[in-house]
């Protein structure tokens, strides 16, 4: 699943650091701009696998409103959130004459049940 949170990049000492006003405490640095926007990426990922879930995770601040000095500046980055991936077992039930018509279909019953609720629920993964 796609994020996107707003992040204050700063220059200091040839440098760049960066922190994101929505994620206290995550924050990382580089060298060059594209480094550090490398960096914020997976600092970010990182931060958000540990402590949230899809139902935390924290809503993200418009960018217009952060205040910034003059050797700063708000950037959008854009990762990747994991969800857990653990397979859970479920038990249904679905009709003998369905039942036989899959089997003979070789339907993947765990793929398919997957697909329909990733569409009945709008998601994208």
């Amino acid at each position: 699943m796609k994020v996107i949170y707003p992040a204050v990049f700063h220059s200091e000492d040839g440098g760049f650091w960066v922190e994101f006003p929505d994620l206290p405490g995550c924050s990382t640095q580089g060298d060059t701009e594209g480094e550090t926007y490398a960096n914020a990426v997976e600092a970010m990922e990182l931060f958000l696998q540990d402590d949230y879930t899809v139902d935390t995770l924290p809503k993200a601040s418009a960018a217009h409103k952060i205040k910034t000095d003059k050797k700063s500046f708000v950037s959008f980055v854009c990762g990747d959130f994991k969800i857990n991936e653990k397979a859970v077992k479920k038990t249904l039930t679905i009709p003998a004459w369905l039942n036989m018509q899959a089997e003979k279909a070789g339907v993947n019953f765990s793929k398919t049940l997957q697909d329909a609720l990733c569409e009945k629920l709008n998601l994208v993964i």
